[in-house]
């Protein structure tokens, strides 16, 4: 078989996602063959080396899942726990696989979220070529007014660069849908910040072509076949 980067290996493996696969080599926790390895670039022959990350060994071949969760408040978007914190692996703890989520949701904003342990598929969902909206529902505390939708629109600047929403649309009274792209850290509540709204629930309800739909909050589901072609239509 020819030789594969370290990273692709531990992604396909469902060890962690392409970048997290590289943060674990550079830090340090990655072995092949009982030798330390930090650079992801190296190349090895997954079928003829001794993988371990934290000292524990890396199977190259494994089913490959993907779950739909409706995430619930509180809990965070890592592997790592810190603290007594509560992520979002715990609700998966009866599963055998190794899971790892597909971008992030910060604690305080719930709804659609994948987990999958396929790094490839992974990078394709995050990866900016890939060009997908990720649609929210965004409850405040005022009635959202025309002037709102505008100033919103506008965009704001976030880390030096201006970002603006794909769309904004009003639901009902003191609620609004928005559309993304540039996935920046609280990006919808530095929208709503810059219209001087006051976010009182952040709800993912679309990523692409793949809906949250009637999922109950806090409960998951595998995803069909047909949705993981459907999300980059």
């Amino acid at each position: 078989m020819k030789k594969i980067r370290l990273s692709k290996i531990l992604s396909d493996a469902g060890i962690s996602s392409r970048r997290g696969a590289e943060k674990l080599i550079h830090s340090g926790k990655v072995t092949v063959n009982e030798e330390l390895v930090t650079l992801s670039q190296c190349r090895f022959d997954p079928l003829d080396a001794i993988i371990k990350v934290d000292g524990q060994p890396v199977i190259s071949e494994q089913k490959k899942v993907y779950y739909i969760l409706n995430k619930p408040l509180g809990f965070i978007c890592s592997n790592k726990r810190f603290s007594n914190q509560r992520i979002v692996i715990d609700l998966f703890k009866d599963l055998p696989h190794r899971l790892f989520t597909v971008g992030r949701l910060d604690k305080d904003t719930s709804g659609l979220l994948i987990l999958t342990n396929d790094g490839a598929f992974s990078n394709k969902v995050i990866h900016p070529s890939s060009d997908l909206v990720k649609e929210y529902l965004v409850r405040t505390d005022k009635e959202i007014t025309h002037e709102h939708l505008i100033r919103m629109s506008k965009g704001t600047v976030i880390d030096d660069v201006l970002v603006q929403p794909v769309f904004v649309k009003k639901v009902r009274r003191g609620t609004f849908r928005v559309g993304v792209k540039e996935g920046k850290k609280h990006e919808v509540r530095k929208l709503a910040q810059c219209a001087k709204l006051n976010v009182l629930e952040l709800i993912r309800i679309r990523i692409g072509g793949l809906q949250l739909g009637s999922l109950p909050y806090g409960k998951f589901r595998e995803m069909k076949v047909s949705e993981r072609s459907h999300i980059f239509n």
